[in-house]
C-alpha cells in the first residue's frame, strides 16, 4: 500500500542577487509502499538532502507536490505544519539534536508534552519505546552523560514515541563509531521489521546495505534504484558499491 507519493518535484534556488538559479531537484517522481525501508544515495551536491527536506515539510518545492497517505502537503497551512511534522513524522539526525539540559527520558518525552499528551499515556508509550532501545536505565541520565551510540538510540526513541507513519533519518550513522554504527542499523532493520517506513539518507554503502531498496541521485535527479530482494546485506552490499562506482564516473545502472 502507498504511503509517500512525490510528483514531479523541482527545486530552484535563486542566488543571492537573482541573477543566477541552482535546480537542486528536477522532476523527481517517487512512491513509497507501507512498511518499506528506503535508503537515498549520492554524491555531495546531488539533491538528496534538499529531498529529504522537502519529504520532511522543511522546505517547499519549486513546482509538484507531496502526497502522505494521499494527502497533499500543498493543502497544508503553514500555521499547521508544525503540528502535520509532530503527528506523522518521525526525525533522526546526524547529530542527534537532543537538548543537553534535559534527561534522556524529557527528550523523549517532548514531543508528547508538545501535543499535550496526558501523562498517564506519556508514561505508558515510554517504557515499551526505552525497553525496545535498551535505554531504561538510562532515562535519568543527561546527554553529556551517555556515549554517543547511546544519545542516537534516544533521539530514535524520540522520533518513535509519536508513532509516526514516516520515520526520516539524516546520515544517522555519521557522528558513530563502527560498533555504535551496527547496533543502530540492527534496531532500525527491527523497526521495519515490525512495520515501520523508514527513510534514510546516507553516504554509507553499509547503512545502506540494511534497506530493502536504495534509490541513486545524481544532479538532481534519480539516476537508479535497486532492490535487496532476497539478497543478504555482504551481497546487497557489494551491488551498492558497484552502482556508487558508475554513479561517480557517469554511467548507468548496475543490475
Amino acid at each position: 500500500m502507498e504511503l509517500l507519493r512525490l510528483e514531479q518535484i523541482t527545486r530552484i534556488f535563486n542566488t543571492r542577487l537573482g541573477l543566477k538559479q541552482c535546480v537542486a531537484l528536477k522532476n523527481i517522481g517517487l512512491e513509497v509502499g507501507q512498511g518499506e525501508f528506503v535508503a537515498i544515495m549520492g554524491p555531495s551536491g546531488s539533491g538528496k538532502s534538499t529531498l529529504l527536506n522537502i519529504i520532511a515539510s522543511l522546505d517547499k518545492p519549486t513546482s509538484g507536490d507531496v502526497y502522505l497517505q494521499g494527502k497533499s502537503f500543498r493543502a497544508i497551512k503553514d500555521r499547521d505544519l508544525f503540528a502535520f511534522r509532530r503527528d506523522n513524522l518521525g526525525f533522526v539526525f546526524q547529530d542527534f539534536n537532543l537538548l543537553d539540559t534535559f534527561s534522556l527520558r524529557d527528550n523523549i518525552l517532548l514531543p508528547l508534552v508538545l501535543a499535550k499528551t496526558p501523562p498517564a499515556e506519556m508514561e505508558a508509550r515510554l517504557e515499551p519505546v526505552a525497553e525496545k532501545l535498551d535505554i531504561t536505565g538510562l532515562l535519568h541520565k543527561f546527554p553529556c552523560e551517555v556515549s554517543g551510540g547511546e544519545r542516537q538510540r534516544a533521539a530514535v526513541g524520540r522520533a518513535i514515541i509519536t508513532r509516526p507513519k514516516l520515520l526520516l533519518a539524516d546520515e544517522p550513522t555519521g557522528a558513530l563509531d563502527s560498533r555504535a554504527s551496527a547496533r543502530l542499523l540492527k534496531l532500525f532493520a527491527a523497526l521495519n521489521g515490525q512495520g515501520h517506513t523508514l527513510l534514510m539518507v546516507t553516504h554509507s554503502a553499509l547503512a545502506a546495505s540494511h534497506a530493502g531498496r536504495v534509490l541513486f541521485i545524481r544532479d538532481g535527479m534519480i539516476h537508479s534504484q535497486i532492490y535487496r530482494g532476497e539478497s543478504p546485506n555482504r551481497s546487497f552490499y557489494e551491488r551498492i558499491v558497484m552502482n556508487l562506482s558508475v554513479l561517480e564516473e557517469g554511467g548507468e545502472r548496475v543490475v
